[in-house]
């Protein structure tokens, strides 16, 4: 019989993807003992109301660029492809129906969603799909997610908590990235040299050739 296989899908707008991004996929990787780990740029999510300052094309080469060379991570451009808006639900059943649910499917969020998953599209059915990762940066306190009781019942919650990951403490952000480049100054710490080059090649974020 095959093994299961564990996917991880890290969605988000990487605009750019940044080093924050890397360390808190390389411990969701080694943490869930994950066998493929996605990252899916998502064209516009239903969640945010500002639009990418990168196109998806653009963001996508950079993820490319970010993760060459590290064993069991790819990209998929299939939100990009998709008419916004996008939800997680279309995309998690797209990965189920590539693996013919011969796969145990995690999504990764972070702790700021809390507030509002009880509004996502179709949430009830998300979590019976995949299980959803909060993230919480790790040396601060766990998230308090009793909140969500009333909406999705204490033993949804339990398994909410039960996949919580304490990630890395990295002081990076893409706005402060973006913010960085239109100001001239450096942001070698902040993102790979790869990704660095393809900024500045293509004079990105208010950067010139």
């Amino acid at each position: 019989m095959q093994t299961k296989q564990n996917i991880i899908l890290f969605g988000g707008s990487f605009d750019p993807i940044h080093n924050g991004h890397l360390a808190v996929a390389s411990y969701a990787f080694d943490h869930l003992g994950a066998d493929r780990l996605i990252f899916i740029p998502a064209r516009r999510s239903p969640h945010k109301t500002d639009l990418p300052t990168a196109d998806g094309a653009a963001r996508l080469a950079m993820i490319r660029r970010a993760i060459a060379g590290r064993e069991g991570f790819d990209v998929s451009d299939c939100e990009l492809k998709r008419a916004a808006p996008s939800y997680t639900l279309d995309t998690v059943f797209q990965f189920r129906d590539q693996t013919c649910g011969a796969a145990e499917i995690f999504w990764l969020v972070g702790a700021d969603v809390i507030g509002d998953l009880a509004q996502w599209y179709r949430v009830e059915e998300l979590l019976g799909q995949c299980r959803l990762c909060i993230m919480y940066r790790g040396g601060l306190p766990r998230p308090d997610l009793t909140q969500l009781i009333f909406a999705f019942g204490a033993e949804r919650v339990r398994q909410l908590e039960k996949d919580m990951l304490p990630t890395p403490l990295i002081d990076v952000s893409s706005t402060d990235v973006r913010s960085r480049l239109a100001a001239g100054k450096p942001v070698e710490a902040l993102v790979p040299a790869s990704v660095q080059d393809y900024i500045r090649q293509n004079a990105l974020y208010g950067t010139a050739h």
